[in-house]
């Protein structure tokens, strides 16, 4: 272990972090643009082949970026498209980023570093950083925007130079250092422990934003939310937000054991998607839609009397059109992904003749996710960490996520020794209590056995 990363781990004052020097490589997990090809024509991708860990040089900052020592990242699903080089290989991306030049030229590289989602300490900050020093503790916003540019002000996920980093830039967050802009961190909830506030902020924020924001479905009191996925990252903070506004959330699963997990999570009304026959990622037929949206449709009115306010769809081809039948009249089918297909199909009389709305969503701007992260610092939203894995089983731990063969979020230590630390307000986190803040968790933490095959 290099000497910066030994000072971090051993609590180290910022002045002692800026005089420690950088090490000339680190340890990341990244993807090669030769392999970009590797799954042409392979019915099964497995991540497995494709994820790398090995060191790459350390890039040098620019004046508006900071240097983050990471302690903690996870998997999203964005790791399982990039290792998978699908729908595009993210290579393109960074081409076309480095095109740009100037400090953009350093993203294009025949590696590309993973990973939106990091909590760690701030090692180094760029000339033009005012407001982070050497040794803040944070956790990063997967978003990148250029602050020079006018759209950002008003929201910014309109802004054209929009990215999401680890994804469509370099230097992601599953690795030992990470290099972020300014604008992408907040401050770590002193509750929490590495591994919890870096599970959180992409699918809490994406969920917040879908719900709670004003250019989404803003959800009130009393309002029905239907939940597709509802175990999972983004659907598990969903029920929470909903609880949260004073709504009733409804959670769709597709196993009683997580239908069992969605319980202990507070779900008010939990509907195995086998209890209406819904099975696959295909997207049934019009008339076997119609037939499921009714068959949900009543199951939803059995128990809670009325038709949904909001569906919150991220599986896609083969929910959606269900999705659009059964939101009541007037109501909306909010969207931010597609993980079963983006080909989507519905009956467009019931969407123009019932007035319902469908609302595009895509991750979060900087002001939702401070508010989403304010949250998580007040202890009313709490992680759905189910796993924790060590750096060097990101691949297994992404093979996971492929299948869908976690509930939660998955975590992955970087330079932090174990789990269990980072907690610098241990009062708050007694308050909350370990059972609300570790509802998917095995006890210890411990990552289950390997996968086979």
């Amino acid at each position: 272990m290099d000497s910066l990363a030994e000072a971090v781990l051993n609590g180290a004052s910022p002045e002692q972090l800026e005089a420690a020097p950088l090490p000339g490589d680190y340890l990341a997990v990244h993807t090669l643009a030769e392999d970009a090809d590797m799954f042409r024509g392979v019915a099964d991708k497995d991540v497995r082949k494709s994820l790398q860990l090995g060191r790459v040089p350390m890039p040098e900052i620019a004046p508006d970026e900071v240097l983050v020592a990471v302690m903690a990242s996870s998997i999203n699903y964005n790791t399982v498209w990039s290792a998978t080089f699908e729908p595009v290989s993210t290579f393109a991306f960074l081409n076309k980023l480095g095109k740009q030049g100037g400090w953009a030229a350093r993203h294009d590289q025949p590696y590309h570093v993973l990973g939106s989602d990091a909590s760690g300490v701030i090692v180094r900050v760029g000339a033009g950083v005012r407001r982070w020093r050497a040794g803040d503790h944070v956790v990063v916003s997967c978003v990148q925007t250029d602050d020079q540019e006018p759209a950002a002000h008003a929201d910014g996920m309109m802004a054209s130079e929009q990215r999401i980093w680890g994804y469509e830039t370099n230097f992601g967050g599953l690795a030992h250092y990470t290099v972020v802009r300014a604008s992408q961190l907040l401050a770590k909830p002193a509750h929490l422990t590495w591994e919890e506030s870096a599970s959180n902020l992409l699918t809490a924020a994406t969920s917040y934003r879908m719900l709670v924001s004003e250019r989404g479905a803003r959800i009130k009191q009393g309002d029905i939310v239907l939940i597709w996925g509802a175990t999972g990252g983004l659907g598990g903070f969903a029920v929470q937000l909903v609880k949260n506004a004073g709504g009733i959330p409804v959670g769709v699963v597709g196993s009683e054991a997580k239908a069992e997990l969605l319980r202990r999570m507070g779900c008010d009304v939990v509907i195995n998607r086998n209890e209406i026959g819904l099975g696959g990622d295909e997207a049934p037929t019009p008339e076997r839609t119609i037939e499921l949206g009714k068959r949900l449709g009543r199951a939803i009115r059995e128990r809670v009397g009325e038709d949904p306010h909001v569906v919150f769809d991220f599986i896609g081809q083969a929910t959606f059109g269900i999705s659009v039948f059964v939101v009541r009249r007037g109501g909306a089918v909010v969207t931010c992904g597609s993980s079963t297909g983006y080909q989507h199909t519905f009956d467009n009389r019931y969407l123009w003749m019932n007035l319902k709305r469908i609302i595009g969503s895509h991750a979060a701007n900087l002001q939702e996710q401070w508010e989403c992260n304010r949250l998580f610092r007040l202890g009313m939203l709490t992680p759905i960490l189910s796993e924790v894995h060590a750096l060097k089983d990101t691949a297994e731990a992404a093979r996971r996520v492929q299948l869908n063969r976690h509930t939660g979020k998955v975590g992955v230590l970087a330079l932090a020794p174990e789990a269990g630390l980072g907690i610098t307000d241990p009062g708050l986190r007694a308050r909350i209590g370990e059972e609300r803040l570790s509802p998917l968790r095995a006890r210890g933490g411990a990552a289950p056995a390997p996968l086979a095959g």
